[in-house]
């Protein structure tokens, strides 16, 4: 009975108690949320130096509304009256048009160039040429091509964040092992099963980390691509804020784009770590 107790106290010592690990997260989650406060502290604390030095200069006076209070202020009008829901809206609309084309396109590219080397050698020079290509260089393309600036702007997203879908998947299908197939293939599945029990599951944390890159260019390309044709969205809120001189409202915009970018990045994260294979305590 003693020595199946020591055994016993043994392994519970090497698997540790479940209340040991629920602290040592909670304390890594206060350890995180302390360095994340430091660093937007830090970040605050030189935006409102550097408005202050602007406002206190006769020469950039004028521009003091980029300055922390006036912008908070005026955010938190645009957040009360629906005005940053209302300029939000559209510039999502169309980054989930021009992602679900790069999705559509990039992934099943992606496992072709992947799995057929001849596929892979003939597309190569072609791919890498096009991804080098800025995709605001389109726009005259673009407007030609299509009948509304909107679809004009999707195809542009689309063009920007194909890229990082397509490389992120025909390198996720690189890294499945050979041995799989055979062994699907002995048990008799099908193309259609291999595609749905193996190849999907295998690069789902591979499309999704290119997805995450494809939100981060897509987002960039669209508020310069708002800039021009359409009479809604961020970026056409910038342009109007400063054609208006309303500075406090572009800066408030400028915050808006940043909290939604960061906000597509945490959720795009939060869809890779339930992907992948490997979990940490």
């Amino acid at each position: 009975m003693s020595l199946d107790l020591s055994i016993g106290a043994e392994q519970a010592a090497m698997l540790g108690h479940p209340r040991d690990a629920s602290t040592r997260r909670l304390a890594g989650a206060v350890r995180s949320l302390a360095f994340a406060s430091v660093g937007i502290g830090v970040l605050l604390l030189a935006w409102w130096i550097g408005g202050w030095i602007v406002a206190h200069n006769p020469a950039t006076a004028n521009f003091a509304g980029f300055a922390p209070a006036p912008t908070f202020e005026r955010l938190w009008r645009m957040l009360a009256s629906g005005e940053a829901v209302r300029m939000a809206g559209p510039s999502l609309l169309r980054i989930g048009g021009g992602l679900a084309w790069a999705v559509a396109l990039g992934v099943p590219f992606g496992i072709l160039v992947g799995r057929f080397r001849s596929v892979r050698e003939a597309s190569s020079v072609p791919f890498q040429f096009l991804r080098m290509i800025s995709p605001l260089a389109w726009m005259p393309i673009a407007v030609m091509a299509f009948a509304t600036w909107d679809r004009a702007i999707v195809f542009l997203i689309g063009v920007a964040a194909i890229w990082p879908v397509l490389f992120s998947t025909a390198h996720g299908f690189r890294r499945i092992d050979p041995a799989w197939f055979r062994v699907a293939r002995n048990l008799g599945a099908r193309p259609w099963h291999m595609l749905f029990t193996i190849i999907m599951p295998a690069i789902a944390q591979d499309v999704l980390a290119g997805i995450r890159l494809a939100v981060g260019v897509a987002w960039i390309v669209l508020v310069p691509a708002e800039f021009l044709g359409v009479t809604s969205g961020l970026g056409y809120a910038i342009n109007d804020a400063r054609d208006t001189l309303e500075y406090d409202r572009l800066a408030a915009t400028v915050v808006i784009i940043g909290f939604i970018g960061f906000a597509l990045d945490l959720i795009c994260g939060q869809a890779i770590r339930r992907a992948s294979w490997i979990h940490e305590d």
